[in-house]
């Protein structure tokens, strides 16, 4: 697909992207939204906050969104190549078997070992790789074996699957007053913001959520341009070597500001989910990180969504992060 402005995101694409996403044959769950005050979760500010569970989503995140959309457009049977630290690669091979196709996903090193054998485990194949090699072995992927190349983050037909999120909060909760998502390359976030503001919610503050250490997007919208560079966290999800162009380009039009956090927040954040009963890995637990240290302005009084994006996390992580 040839390179696409934001302007190609309208409301009408949004909406039929979420009818692909809800009859999809690989399953997608519309996942439920909780009120914060009905959980043994804490919370400082005096706000109405519904939790989206994303963690509960078939392949254990929202990933499968996205790509949902992306294999309804392509024809069954192709041979794919993507890039991914973990969950897109898990769905990626998930659609791959169910359409029979082939197809490789290119790993940084840093992403778990566990994740790279699960991915392994449902039929694709798994290269592992410095971050900042992960393009090249995509084009060399390409350009000698002629794969296509599905992208992760920066995709028209993902992130207009991945909207489909933002939809689903609009139906339990017409007009909040923010909305508070995780950002690795921007797919999610872009997506989920483009829906609410086409929506009509002029007045929603969308914030999206990095870390400290892979903050691409933050760096982007500062400099007025999608930038790399050298990311490391211990949210693996959340640490892809650069902004999407086309995620940068809508969070630009639609994003109030993007907040960061540390490694050590987010690490107390998967351990307090975890206490109250929710099974939510470090890339997932962003959002709730922001708003717990009180990242994001002026909650007092308002209604808020936080999305818990994944809950792909082992027995073997879980066992490194404190009680």
């Amino acid at each position: 697909m040839g390179e696409v402005s934001a302007d190609a995101v309208t409301l009408d694409l949004l909406k039929e992207a979420m009818g692909t996403v809800r009859s999809s044959p690989l399953g997608v769950i519309n996942t439920p939204m909780i009120p914060w005050c009905q959980t043994s979760l804490p919370l400082n500010t005096h706000c109405n906050v519904l939790i989206k569970l994303e963690n509960m989503q078939r392949t254990g995140s929202f990933k499968i969104r996205g790509v949902a959309n992306q294999f309804a457009r392509r024809p069954a049977g192709g041979h794919f190549v993507t890039m991914s630290a973990g969950n897109y690669g898990k769905t990626f091979a998930f659609a791959l078997k169910h359409y029979k196709s082939k197809g490789k996903v290119v790993m940084p090193e840093s992403a778990p070992l566990s994740r790279a054998n699960l991915i392994q485990s449902l039929g694709a194949e798994v290269e592992r790789v410095p971050t900042s090699s992960l393009m090249d072995v995509v084009n060399r992927c390409v350009r000698e074996d002629n794969m296509t190349f599905l992208h992760s983050y920066d995709d028209l037909d993902l992130i207009a699957g991945h909207a489909s999120l933002g939809l689903e909060v609009l139906e339990v909760n017409p007009e909040p007053d923010v909305v508070v998502v995780c950002c690795g390359g921007g797919g999610l976030l872009s997506g989920v913001a483009a829906a609410i503001k086409l929506s009509g919610c002029e007045t929603t503050r969308i914030y999206g959520v990095e870390p400290e250490g892979a903050c691409t997007m933050y760096k982007s919208l500062s400099e007025k341009k999608p930038v790399s560079m050298d990311s490391k966290s211990i949210a693996s999800g959340l640490a892809p070597p650069s902004a999407g162009r086309l995620p940068y380009e809508l969070c630009q039009r639609y994003v109030e500001e993007i907040v960061l956090v540390s490694d050590d927040e987010i690490k107390a954040a998967v351990s307090t989910l975890y206490r109250s009963g929710l099974v939510v890995e470090p890339s997932g637990s962003a959002a709730f990180a922001a708003i717990v240290n009180n990242k994001i302005p002026d909650l007092e009084g308002k209604n808020v969504v936080c999305v818990l994006s994944g809950g792909n996390i082992g027995k073997d992580e879980l066992a490194n992060f404190p009680d």
